[in-house]
């Protein structure tokens, strides 16, 4: 039944062959090329991620710097609460 390949069926398989064969390359191609992509946009993410962390090393306040900073603030006020409750202001109420 099958013994011999027709002048039709030669072409078809061979032109079906390459088909497969080139959208397999291109699928293939296309998949590299999206995973360079990622990959460029993970790197610049990673840097930019980087970046910031270093950022926010260099600008903004430790947790051990603020509660100095607090400490210190609180020694100011309760000195300034001290002075003050030493002054005696004059009342207003006529006594």
């Amino acid at each position: 039944m099958f013994k011999y390949l027709t002048v039709v069926e030669l072409p078809l398989l061979g032109g079906m062959f390459w088909f497969f064969w080139r959208a397999r390359r291109d699928g293939d191609a296309a998949f590299n090329d999206h995973r360079q992509r990622t990959d460029r946009a993970i790197g610049h993410i990673r840097e930019r991620i980087a970046a910031d962390k270093l950022d926010v090393a260099k600008n903004y306040a430790s947790s051990e710097s603020l509660k100095d900073v607090e400490r210190r603030l609180t020694r100011h006020l309760l000195r300034i609460e001290a002075k003050l409750d030493r002054i005696s202001l004059p009342r207003t109420d006529g006594a």
